[in-house]
């Protein structure tokens, strides 16, 4: 025979339930109602319909009830519509200003519409509610047009438009490479030069290639770069020219030096290379 559990006393049921929060605030749990809540009467607001205006309203109104715009009842039209204005006084009075000029508007064209007119009064002047019945046709159209807008993608909304920083460019100056016929082209160069100072003398110089690439290195000690024309001495005549050509060809041979060219058909240097 199993023993049935302890039936537990209504106070301390109503103590356990008045000891559960019912509230966190900064993440403490609060059990007791604050003696200084102070809660102002406007609060709580119940929003029942928003409407961007009074065309706005009546539009709403009418499309409710399937109504022809062309043809409005306007006193069953008014009725509603003074309700909705009434209850919007006593929700929110500051919006009642703008939708009264309508009320109005719509009292005017009821009262015009209840007055006995002669047949031919009647056949001379318009319908009272045309006025009204061509703003809601405008006002029909640019909502229309407003939500077909509304309805497209927007980029920040339905589109996102991604970006990619352009990574850091590091341009490395390449320069070009010197070739045989640039180098001949700068002899004929030099060539031309030493014709202009052409000697006469009968008397002959001896002149030894390894002698002339030991001046080239004496005067490429440093490592700065030289012009090529500069290693040629146009006092020297044809020979000396040769015989400096000659030598350089036999260092660059030996990669003792380098030549150098910044840029297409532009000046050559010549460099001694570092050990």
């Amino acid at each position: 025979m199993s023993s049935a559990p302890p039936e537990q006393h209504p106070d301390s049921q109503a103590n356990a339930q008045q000891e559960l929060p019912f509230a966190l605030v900064y993440g403490q749990a609060v059990t007791e109602m604050p003696l200084d809540l102070y809660i102002p009467p406007d609060a709580l607001e119940v929003f029942l319909e928003a409407f961007e205006g009074p065309l706005d309203l009546l539009l709403y109104l009418i499309r409710k009830q399937n109504i022809d715009v062309l043809d409005i009842p306007v006193a069953e039209i008014t009725r509603q519509y003074m309700g909705y204005v009434e209850l919007m006084q006593s929700v929110r009075l500051e919006l009642a200003a703008e939708y009264l000029v309508m009320a109005a508007m719509l009292a005017e064209i009821k009262s015009r519409m209840l007055l006995p007119r002669s047949s031919e009064i009647e056949a001379e002047e318009d319908d009272p509610r045309a006025e009204l019945i061509r703003r809601l046709q405008e006002y029909e159209r640019y909502k229309a047009a407003a939500e077909g807008i509304d309805g497209l993608s927007r980029v920040g909304r339905d589109l996102t438009v991604p970006r990619l920083d352009a990574p850091e460019a590091r341009a490395r100056k390449l320069l070009p490479d010197v070739s045989l016929e640039e180098v001949l082209l700068s002899m004929a160069e030099v060539l031309r030069r030493a014709d202009m100072f052409e000697s006469h003398q009968i008397t002959r110089e001896t002149l030894s290639t390894r002698e002339r690439m030991s001046d080239v290195l004496e005067r490429l000690k440093g490592g700065a770069f030289v012009p090529f024309v500069s290693l040629f001495s146009a006092e020297e005549g044809k020979l000396g020219v040769v015989v400096t050509f000659m030598a350089v060809l036999e260092l660059i041979k030996e990669s003792l030096v380098e030549l150098v060219q910044n840029e297409a058909f532009g000046p050559i240097h010549v460099r001694a290379r570092a050990e």
